[in-house]
């Protein structure tokens, strides 16, 4: 399998005060010591190909969060014109966090399907959208929605899907073609029933541990993975598992470790 990490991991986020933020260089020396060789990108601007080369890495993809939904805003101008790896979109809400977020009327819904339509012409399968909660797409319904009214390929987050209410292995299962990227998280779904009721915002059920070393929580990683390579699925499978750091004492590579350990590499 085509196995990267992702900078969440380490718990650098492009949500302003998530907590504190490692140095690109400990990320990616910390990534090339577990043996990983790709990463995505992480917010805008925290690491560049050429960095991520010095360390003897590639890259797997970056995450975009774009306005699709906007009849005033054209997203394309502003997206990158020839990515390195996987351009992974997710549909913003254009305010900062994942807390809150708008209800979309029908024309936004028919901008936003547009849009997807618009980039999946420009950029392919090498484009993908990332259901995520707090953008606009996150529930079940939404993600049908896009399936049946767009041809976009799909970023497979496991841990952002069952939260939103998808079931990531019966997605899979259902349309494997469409998946182009995959976001391995494995979830506490009793904190993600918290989120689901308003009782947790998701930036506390985070800090609460809501995503787990694979293997840890309630989704079924083996049986995703299996079926993905059975059909033929051949991008990458990056490990995320969204964390809060208090300061550079953390050592969230631990987790990163047991995460490696429960796919049988490293």
């Amino acid at each position: 399998m085509n196995l990267a990490g992702a900078p969440i991991s380490w718990g650098v986020c492009e949500v302003p005060g998530w907590g504190f933020q490692l140095p690109p260089e400990r990320v990616l020396a910390e990534m090339r010591d577990l043996g990983l060789t790709a990463t995505e990108l992480g917010p805008d601007g925290f690491l560049t190909p050429a960095l991520i080369e010095e360390y003897g890495l590639s890259v797997a993809g970056g995450f975009v969060p774009v306005v699709l939904h906007d009849p005033g805003h054209d997203p394309l101008p502003g997206l990158p014109p020839d990515p390195p790896g996987m351009l992974v979109l997710a549909a913003a809400t254009g305010a900062d966090g994942y807390d809150t977020r708008p209800v979309l009327d029908e024309k936004g819904w028919a901008t936003l399907l547009a849009n997807l339509d618009r980039i999946a012409a420009a950029y392919g399968r090498g484009a993908s959208l990332h259901p995520h909660v707090g953008t606009m797409i996150e529930t079940r319904e939404e993600v049908d929605r896009v399936l049946g009214g767009s041809s976009i390929p799909l970023c497979l987050d496991t841990g952002h899907l069952l939260i939103g209410g998808t079931d990531p292995a019966a997605l899979a299962a259902a349309d494997p073609g469409r998946v182009a990227h995959v976001h391995l998280k494995d979830v506490d779904a009793s904190l993600a029933r918290q989120i689901a009721r308003g009782e947790l915002t998701y930036t506390q059920a985070v800090r609460a541990g809501v995503y787990r070393p694979l293997g840890q929580g309630d989704v079924d990683i083996t049986g995703i993975v299996s079926g993905l390579e059975s059909s033929g699925y051949q991008g990458w499978y990056v490990m995320e598992q969204d964390v809060v750091l208090s300061g550079p004492g953390d050592e969230p590579v631990h987790d990163v470790r047991r995460s490696l350990a429960y796919l049988g590499v490293g």
